[in-house]
């Protein structure tokens, strides 16, 4: 057998077993030809000089350092969700909840403000009253169908506006465009968490948000086993109107060898996220696996036929316990009754989604409310007892005590959420069994 070794590899150089042993047969940066992203399950890339090297750590040539900032599986799982949202980039993350903290740190630092919506999920909730409060960044809370009370919260030291596009758990809907239309007077960005309507349903750009943020983990990756976050920047606010306001992206910073990321990277739409990915991805880790990232590109390939399987389920769902007498209320926008009915048939014309609530009905006696809560939650088979939404199975939560238990009781009734509501996450089963199910559990009521 002939020896067809090429002589410019790198493990041509060496005979030894030892260096064979970790170098032979790979050369780094040949291409494959694989049919679907690889997982680049490596630390850290070969750099072809150290010209290269140092252009690329000096942000003057993009490119692969270190899979804590990046990785390429990485980078396809970025560009896939960027092009769905209609953004310019985006930088993925370990989770939804650090994809939230980086695009509001990113913006706002010690002394500034951020105003926010009350109907939040209960852990942003908990990172914007009080982890960011712990590093001096205060938060307005108000109504998100309060138009006048979002102009009236914003002040000079204001950086951002953050709401979500679909609630958890109420299935409320934002007025994208009108609170957009109040950033942009106020001189700041709009934020939208659009994890519960993902971009099939709504893009919250084409509605004038600035950035949007997932939790990959839920409908993206739609599979229940791999956390994920992202941050898609739209590339369309202008953060030189202001150069003074935004002095991250504006002035010359040491971390970045004196460069104005304005001046390199606005007009591609990449100032932010260069920059929350150089300095706080960096910084603090919140490192997305290769591994992850190829399971949640993979969900994402059927996003859009579970998508639809999902809204018409919970549809059907939610006018069956709409006829219930147990139920007092239920809370989907897809329903006639709902205040954000029209809401919905505006920014929603695909389906709105699988997650929402109803609310048992109540008596004067607490406990005995609690109890029949219990009852219900507990008789469930098919629909699991889960603190997660956006999964293949049917889940059922109770947020006051468990996604929402550290909000207070105020905090709680400001957001619509009562001792009695029960958080629904319908999932791709058949939807007659879903039914059955809650019907057992309610007639246990």
């Amino acid at each position: 057998m002939s020896d067809t070794r090429d002589p410019a590899r790198p493990d041509a150089a060496a005979s030894a077993f030892a260096t064979l042993q970790v170098q032979a047969g790979y050369t780094p940066g040949t291409a494959q030809n694989t049919a679907v992203p690889p997982i680049y399950q490596s630390n850290a890339y070969e750099f072809p000089s150290l010209a290269h090297a140092r252009d690329v750590f000096a942000l003057r040539t993009l490119g692969n350092v270190y899979s804590r900032t990046s990785n390429p599986t990485q980078l396809v799982l970025e560009e896939r969700i960027a092009r769905l949202e209609g953004g310019r980039s985006a930088v993925a993350v370990a989770s939804g909840q650090a994809a939230s903290a980086g695009a509001i740190l990113a913006l706002a630092s010690q002394g500034h403000h951020v105003v926010a919506a009350r109907q939040l999920y209960g852990g942003t909730v908990d990172l914007l009253a009080d982890s960011l409060a712990d590093l001096g960044i205060d938060v307005t809370f108000v109504d998100q169908d309060d138009l006048d009370g979002w102009r009236a919260a914003a002040r000079p030291e204001t950086r951002a506006f953050f709401a979500e596009s679909i609630t958890n758990p109420l299935a409320t809907v934002l007025d994208v465009r009108a609170v957009a239309d109040i950033a942009h007077e106020a001189g700041v960005p709009l934020v939208i968490d659009n994890t519960v309507a993902t971009p099939f349903l709504l893009r919250p750009g084409d509605h004038g948000a600035d950035l949007v943020v997932h939790s990959v983990t839920k409908y993206l990756g739609g599979h229940g086993t791999a956390l994920g976050g992202v941050v898609v920047d739209m590339g369309r606010f202008d953060f030189g109107a202001d150069p003074r306001r935004w002095p991250q992206f504006t002035h010359p910073s040491p971390r970045f060898g004196d460069q104005v990321l304005w001046e390199r990277f606005g007009p591609t739409g990449q100032a932010l996220t260069v920059y929350l990915r150089s300095k706080y991805v960096h910084d603090f880790g919140p490192t997305l696996s290769a591994w992850s990232a190829f399971q949640l590109l993979q969900g994402i390939e059927t996003l859009d036929l579970r998508m639809r399987r999902h809204s018409d389920t919970a549809l059907e769902v939610a006018r069956f316990l709409a006829q219930r007498p147990e139920v007092a209320r239920v809370h989907h926008p897809g329903l006639e009754g709902s205040p954000w009915h029209a809401a919905a048939q505006r920014y929603l014309p695909r389906g709105t989604s699988a997650v929402f609530a109803f609310d048992l009905v109540a008596t004067e006696d607490p406990a005995a409310d609690d109890a029949r809560l219990e009852r219900v939650i507990d008789a469930l088979r098919v629909v699991r007892l889960a603190a997660n939404i956006g999964d293949a199975r049917s889940m059922v939560s109770h947020p006051a005590s468990m996604t929402h238990g550290h909000m207070s009781a105020q905090q709680l009734a400001q957001a619509g959420i009562s001792p009695t509501t029960i958080r629904l996450s319908i999932g791709l089963e058949d939807p007659a069994d879903l039914i059955a199910d809650l019907a057992r559990a309610l007639d246990a009521a």
